[in-house]
């Protein structure tokens, strides 16, 4: 029963099943779920790398504020 089962893929809005596919079909079929991951991957590390930016940035801004609060005291 398990082996019918077809994997249904839309390229322009037509259903195909990779498993109809040529072999060089089902390998840029691959490719694309590959990148995709990648693409997910990187996107995941950007949002992590953006925040991390953003977090070094605002201890940044307060340490400088920080200072020139302690200079305006000492006068």
């Amino acid at each position: 029963m398990g082996k019918d089962k077809k994997t249904p893929i839309t390229v322009n809005d037509k259903e195909y099943f990779v498993e109809e596919m040529t072999e060089q079909q089902q390998t840029m079929v691959n490719h694309l779920a590959d990148l995709e991951r990648k693409m997910g991957s990187a996107q995941f590390n950007m949002d992590q790398l953006s925040v991390g930016r953003e977090a070094f940035a605002n201890m940044l801004a307060q340490s400088l504020q920080e200072v020139d609060e302690a200079q305006e005291i000492d006068g």
